[in-house]
């Protein structure tokens, strides 16, 4: 959920910066049912329901869903501000990978929260060790702020991107297209 944060900071600079919404429009994301598809797999897996039945199938399914985002944020590269949600979601992932299917967190950045341990497979999950610890969810945000999570060095380099994408849709930095095929651009 930090990456609604970065949407809404966009949004903001954005019409701070004389952008316009419907400039959004303009964005020619590739692949974007590969981002949905991936998302709404992590959403579905985290949710109490599912969570309680996906036994070990919740680490390579995390894993799966995670990489499928990546992908398509990759492919997206030539999008401004694409390279820096690409480098987050790297930094996510190689943390994830590392953890056996886990994002770690701290019980101190928990605490924070006012949250214990989670009792079914969770996006996050209490290590006292953790491999690339650097990259993993050390940091809790205040608890009064909507969707008040844990979050990691990626999670922030994902929202800075999606802020910089939507602030340059805004002020109408895409204005050139290429095609799938060809690379030609039309204008």
């Amino acid at each position: 959920m930090f990456i609604l944060y970065g949407l809404a900071l966009g949004l903001a600079v954005g019409l701070l910066a004389r952008g316009r919404v419907a400039g959004l429009a303009n964005l020619q994301f590739r692949w974007a049912p590969l981002v949905l598809l991936g998302f709404a797999a992590q959403l579905l897996l985290f949710s109490d329901a599912v969570a309680a039945r996906v036994g070990d199938l919740g680490p390579p399914l995390y894993v799966a869903s995670t990489a499928a985002v990546v992908v398509a944020v990759v492919r997206n590269a030539r999008i401004p501000g694409m390279i820096i949600v690409a480098a987050g979601a790297v930094c996510n992932l190689a943390a994830i990978v590392a953890n056996g299917g886990y994002m770690p967190t701290t019980a101190e950045a928990m605490d924070q929260l006012g949250r214990s341990a989670a009792t079914l497979y969770s996006n996050s999950a209490i290590m006292p060790t953790a491999a690339l610890a650097l990259l993993t969810d050390l940091f809790a945000m205040p608890r009064w702020m909507p969707f008040a999570n844990v979050y990691s060095i990626g999670d922030v380099l994902i929202a800075v991107g999606v802020a910089v994408t939507v602030v340059s849709a805004m002020r109408g930095g895409q204005r050139h297209r290429t095609t799938e095929a060809g690379g030609a651009r039309a204008h």
